[in-house]
């Protein structure tokens, strides 16, 4: 056998093999950099833009890079004489194989798109998931997941089925959030100067709305004190700080005028065998002789 004809009749092969290789392995790299640069620069637009949500941002710059990234898988195959319309009949029966085993993962998708589309949940928007209990501030919706920053800093990725087949709790959607405040007033003091002291708090607090004007009144009574709910409308992103400073300057301005802290209390009966027996919810111990 002759090595050396066998030799030179399968070098232009590998020649033509070997560039074709070459500038495959260009076009792949070059196309994913491109597909990186387009994506951030879809970003960037889409966030300098009044007409697009920026919610919506994260799922159409990865369309557009996985699109980018697929048209160049074609372009690196076809230089290998691979034919694209047999590629594409292929891929498309592909597709349809995956995507049948992968229905959770396209259900995600759909569920990412129906979310950006209604959106029920934007970025920076506090809600609650309630199927999984979780609290947070949106962080973004991607293609599959919705991730959400818990109040003490943690990241949870919630995949999108999950968050579209939960009932949504959105605090941040409307401008303003109606807070109660409970506050509990002792028998035997003054009520109708507790309900003035507590006007005169909720209307001098900071970032409590004058329109609904704030409003206290007697809710409820129990065993050993009366709760009095001092009712106030505040902006939505002010909630929590009002929240905190209404609780502890109501009880404060109560202290300052001399109202008892209530407390739990029982009155004890002695009983036909002179073992004593327990009332609960009187205002203070006495013992029947």
């Amino acid at each position: 056998m002759d090595w050396n004809a066998a030799v030179e009749r399968l070098m232009p092969m590998l020649e033509n093999f070997a560039v074709n290789f070459v500038v495959a392995i260009l076009i792949l790299i070059a196309g994913w950099y491109i597909s990186r640069l387009v994506g951030k620069a879809v970003r960037g637009v889409a966030h300098r833009s009044k007409a697009i949500d920026f919610t919506a941002v994260p799922m159409i710059e990865g369309i557009i890079t996985w699109g980018i990234r697929v048209l160049v898988i074609i372009v690196v195959l076809s230089q290998f004489g691979i034919k694209t319309t047999s590629l594409i009949a292929a891929l498309g029966a592909a597709g349809l194989a995956i995507g049948l085993a992968l229905q959770g993962t396209l259900q995600n998708i759909a569920a990412g798109i129906m979310l950006i589309a209604l959106r029920p949940i934007r970025a920076g928007e506090n809600v609650t998931i309630q199927t999984s209990n979780i609290t947070g501030v949106v962080y973004e919706i991607g293609l599959f997941l919705t991730r959400i920053i818990r109040p003490d800093g943690i990241h949870v990725s919630l995949p999108n089925s999950v968050v579209w087949n939960s009932t949504i709790i959105n605090f941040s959607r409307n401008q303003t959030r109606r807070q109660d405040i409970l506050v509990s007033i002792s028998y035997g003091d003054d009520l109708d100067r507790a309900i003035e002291i507590l006007k005169q708090v909720a209307s001098t607090q900071e970032g409590v709305s004058d329109s609904p004007e704030p409003s206290v009144f007697v809710s409820e009574y129990r065993d050993s004190v009366v709760i009095v709910t001092v009712r106030v409308w505040t902006d939505a992103p002010q909630f929590a700080n009002v929240q905190a400073e209404l609780l502890k300057r109501t009880r404060q301005s109560l202290e300052q005028e001399r109202f008892r802290l209530p407390f739990p209390t029982q009155i004890m009966h002695p009983s036909a065998e002179g073992e004593s027996s327990k009332t609960p919810g009187a205002q203070s111990a006495d013992v029947n002789d």
